[in-house]
């Protein structure tokens, strides 16, 4: 038996998608970004919408997708994303509109444009990832950062008499009527990523069925503001984040 008989030509467990090209990966070590972004790529693909999908980014580390997967994209200005999404979706309603945006984009400057648009049951997805800081202008403390977590603008830790209480976006988005899906999952584990890749599948099929709007929630670390190692910031999240911020399916029509 020779080498070649041994050696399979490729791993098939962990073969790239061909949506994802070869630009170099910006973000840092243990992110939850990249994983994600293999996930839609991968439901992309497998959908067959590889001509047929239009993703929006915003601004912060999600605005880098672009570099990553081979798609038309249109940036939004700060909070804009489902605005945007909006207006495409409804000039083109057989294309699979998403939004990909963090937890500052989405729920503190966009927060208008997030609760209006799922409101209206627009027939888009909005990929929310939630890692509760702002990680690509110095880690301040973003609307969803837990209650006592320390970051460069609370550094005694959040003050709900002085900041307020972490806001629960994908509850309230939940009982608006206009929602079809409303799940909030996780990619710290390769179960937990299954569920994740299941979850986007489904939220896009619904765009595609004209079933309304749809949200999907990735809680998710953010070892360098956080000021931890990729293996600790996945503990911490189960152990702080996972209480406050619960995985599984909220609505589903």
């Amino acid at each position: 038996m020779t080498k070649e008989d041994i050696i399979k030509p490729e791993n098939l467990v962990a073969k790239k998608p061909t949506l994802m090209n070869d630009t170099p990966m910006h973000y840092c070590p243990g992110c939850s970004h990249g994983v994600v972004h293999k996930l839609i790529a991968e439901v992309i693909e497998e959908m067959g919408l590889e001509d047929k999908s239009v993703g929006i980014s915003p601004v912060g580390c999600a605005v880098f997708i672009y570099n990553y997967i081979g798609i038309d994209w249109q940036e939004a200005a700060h909070g804009r994303a489902p605005t945007l999404a909006t207006a495409i979706k409804r000039l083109w309603p057989d294309r699979l509109v998403f939004t990909y945006q963090g937890d500052g984009d989405l729920a503190c400057i966009g927060t208008a444009e997030t609760i209006h648009a799922l409101n209206r049951g627009e027939n888009i997805t909005i990929i929310f990832i939630n890692n509760a800081i702002y990680g690509m202008t110095g880690g301040q403390m973003s609307p969803t950062t837990l209650v006592g977590m320390k970051t460069s603008t609370s550094p005694y830790g959040r003050d709900v008499h002085l900041h307020g209480y972490p806001l629960k976006i994908t509850e309230i988005a939940a009982q608006l009527e206009g929602t079809a899906y409303v799940t909030r999952q996780s990619v710290q584990s390769v179960p937990a990523i299954r569920k994740a890749k299941k979850a986007i599948r489904k939220a896009f099929e619904n765009s595609m069925a004209g079933k309304g709007s749809n949200l999907v929630e990735i809680v998710s670390t953010c070892n360098s503001g956080w000021k931890m190692s990729p293996e600790k910031s996945n503990d911490w999240m189960v152990e702080n984040m996972f209480p406050f911020y619960p995985l599984g399916d909220l609505k589903d029509k």
